[in-house]
């Protein structure tokens, strides 16, 4: 078996920062689609259906490409690598196109494959840092990737206001279709950043080849099949889920049912809140749209600012009860959406004649904390119910409680929760998502979680 060296903090660095491209994509998508399906004539009941692309594709292929690249080797291209490429290069030419896209079915269709081609990079580096990692520095990778998770959701959630605020483009600048030259010009650096972070990771980094057993292994796995080798174990792993996962379902589906409906609304919300229109051919809702994006990223800086700080609390409290407050602070400040505004100021920045932030942040503050939470606490409770020698395939599974609840949420929200529920309100959509989030934190106080005593 071939030893793994220790790398230092530049080639863990190197070796992760495809990461960077990959969520950058993932930020355009959550800051930006809604808005463009919207000036290209989608109505809000619309929205859910159409974003569909992320949670069949990440319910599809992660665990599809995470078999397949388990069993490839190539002595010129190495086992992850090609994925990684493969992935870049198609997510890039839809980041590419997606901005000049001249109907709603063109924009779907191209959401559809820049999920697919997410999926395709994003798998095989979950499992690169084993590959290439020893197990003392395995933290450290996986904290790595975290913090290029924050700073490429955050980078492509500012791009578009940091190009209006040094007077590269004005909010009034669009295409033919109505979607501003802001838009167009934060997919093309995503396009760029995507390609290039991940040939900085294949030119910096090498793989370890496949030992004798290994190869043995690859071959009698072509030989059976990858794909039905793998859904024979997913089906195993299901009948022998422990107690403790099986309670942390509903704790996984009301936050993540809440947070689609964030991403899918949040523009529309804004733009009725505080400007009362949703006509996407206005100035006011160009500001929404830039106004999503500075939320969104402002809660993803708070989220990896804060993120070290909750493990102290979690010791004291223990993780069921973080999880608890950090939820119902989300769903506090989701519910409390009409009653924030641009105006009124909550805290000034001495810099220069003064950075005013307006209490509309308050979303951001709180759910930045949610987000740390929900990207932390639910991942520590099901790393003390299940057997180590199976947490590849839980670790699989568990990726299932996000996207069932996503893609309930498109199917619920498209047929009847937003036309006969809600009265088509986008307003009331946010609220929901905070009242969601709530009770996502009272069934985390539920969770028992003696399934610990009994792994063996």
């Amino acid at each position: 078996m071939t030893s793994k060296k220790s790398l230092n903090f530049f080639q863990i660095m190197t070796m992760n920062f495809g990461f960077f491209g990959v969520q950058f994509s993932f930020g355009l998508q959550q800051s930006n689609l809604s808005a463009i399906y919207k000036y290209l004539g989608a109505n809000e009941s619309e929205l859910p259906m159409l974003w569909l692309a992320g949670p069949v594709t990440g319910l599809v292929v992660q665990p599809i490409i995470g078999a397949i690249s388990d069993n490839t080797w190539s002595p010129t291209f190495g086992r992850r690598k090609p994925f990684f490429l493969i992935g870049a290069v198609i997510a890039s030419i839809a980041l590419i196109l997606m901005p000049y896209s001249n109907s709603l079915w063109m924009a779907a269709s191209l959401l559809w494959i820049l999920d697919a081609a997410n999926n395709i990079a994003l798998e095989p580096y979950r499992a690169f840092i084993s590959d290439k990692l020893p197990e003392k520095q395995y933290s450290l990778g996986f904290l790595t990737q975290s913090f290029f998770t924050g700073l490429g959701t955050t980078m492509a959630n500012f791009t578009p206001a940091i190009l209006v605020s040094f007077g590269v483009f004005a909010l009034s600048d669009k295409m033919e279709s109505g979607i501003p030259l802001t838009t167009l010009w934060a997919f093309l650096v995503g396009a760029i950043a995507s390609t290039l972070t991940i040939l900085i990771t294949v030119f910096t980094t090498s793989e370890y080849p496949p030992t004798q057993e290994e190869i043995i292994k690859i071959k009698k796995s072509k030989k059976a099949g990858v794909i039905s080798n793998t859904v024979k174990e997913i089906v195993i792993a299901f009948k022998e889920m422990p107690s403790t996962m099986k309670q942390l379902f509903p704790v996984m589906f009301f936050p993540w049912y809440a947070m689609f409906c964030y991403w899918q609304y949040l523009t529309s919300a804004l733009s009725l809140s505080l400007f009362d229109t949703l006509d996407q051919s206005t100035v006011s809702f160009n500001k929404a749209q830039l106004l999503t994006g500075n939320i969104n990223g402002t809660y993803n800086i708070i989220c990896f600012s804060i993120a070290f700080l909750l493990l102290p609390f979690a010791k004291k409290f223990g993780p069921n009860k973080l999880h608890f407050f950090s939820l119902c602070l989300g769903g506090i400040g989701l519910i409390g959406l009409p009653t924030l505004s641009e105006n009124s100021i909550l805290f000034s920045i001495p810099i220069n004649d003064g950075i005013t932030i307006s209490n509309i942040y308050l979303i951001s503050f709180s759910l930045g904390i949610t987000w740390a939470s929900m990207m932390s606490m639910p991942y520590q409770i099901l790393a003390n119910s299940i057997p180590s020698n199976k947490t590849g395939i839980y670790m699989g599974i568990f990726n299932m409680f996000i996207v069932v609840p996503m893609i309930i949420q498109i199917f619920s929200m498209q047929f009847f929760v937003y036309d006969y529920l809600l009265g088509k309100n986008p307003i009331s959509v946010i609220q929901l998502a905070g009242i969601f989030l709530i009770i996502g934190g009272i069934f985390s106080l539920l969770i028992k979680t003696s399934d610990q005593s009994k792994i063996k």
